[in-house]
């Protein structure tokens, strides 16, 4: 755990401020820096609600009822997981790009996808689809449809069912899956790398701006950069104990 944890922690935090506090501000200061950091929320502020809206439509779907195609669904739900996100990435290109299938097309129209902000969050919406989902089938299993067919036969409606009874049952793991979706958003790299295109100030979230650094031999400013990714890597991983204890106490209550 110290090898593969704590010591490149330790050496991110070391370099980033190997030249002290005042190299940090600067390298955050830059505009570049800024973007980046400004594109990264963006991707998240977008990717993540739409994911908890599809992902809880998803498991909904799957946790109550039985159609024929539901081992189907569960499959694609999962696809991401097995697929490499450079692959992924390179799929949205061979779609959307100027010689992929619809990249004519688009041009004509005078939208852009590929290489601009609607190519991060289509490949990041793609890899990071799954953690909604898959935090939620296993509970909404578990629980059963029986407290919602109650609330249906007392003259509840559909939205008011949901908001009553189904969304407080399942709300710290829809939390959890919203937290991992998050920081996988904010992390992702492969997919990401293959559709924007590395246009600093325009395309740069910061895993990539990271990289762009490096190879520029910018280390402080790699590290401070990389430092600020692992710290919310720590905050995702402090609030995901949290609400894993919270979702497991739920389900111990449930039972």
């Amino acid at each position: 755990m110290t090898l593969l944890l704590v010591l490149p922690l330790a050496v991110i935090f070391t370099q980033a401020l190997s030249k002290g506090w005042g190299a940090v501000q600067d390298a955050l200061a830059e505009p570049d820096a800024g973007s980046a950091i400004g594109l990264t929320l963006m991707v998240a502020a977008v990717t993540v609600p739409l994911n908890a809206v599809c992902g809880t439509a998803a498991a909904w779907c799957i946790g109550r009822f039985r159609f024929p195609g539901r081992t189907l669904l569960t499959t694609l739900i999962e696809l991401p997981f097995s697929v490499s996100p450079v692959i992924s990435g390179l799929v949205w290109v061979l779609l959307f790009g100027a010689n992929g299938w619809f990249g004519p097309w688009l041009d004509r129209h005078g939208v852009r996808v590929v290489f601009a902000f609607p190519g991060l969050v289509l490949a990041t919406v793609f890899v990071t689809f799954p953690f909604v989902a898959r935090s939620l089938i296993p509970l909404m299993q578990e629980q059963g449809a029986s407290e919602e067919e109650a609330a249906i036969t007392l003259g509840a409606g559909g939205w008011q069912t949901f908001r009553r009874v189904t969304l407080p049952n399942i709300r710290w793991a829809l939390l959890y899956g919203v937290l991992l979706c998050n920081a996988r958003a904010m992390g992702e790299f492969g997919a990401v790398s293959v559709v924007s295109g590395h246009i600093r100030g325009q395309t740069l979230t910061m895993p990539l701006y990271v990289e762009a650094l490096f190879n520029d031999y910018e280390w402080v400013g790699a590290f401070t950069v990389a430092a600020l990714l692992s710290m919310l890597a720590l905050v995702t991983l402090a609030l995901r104990l949290l609400l894993e204890r919270r979702v497991g106490a739920g389900r111990r209550m449930h039972a």
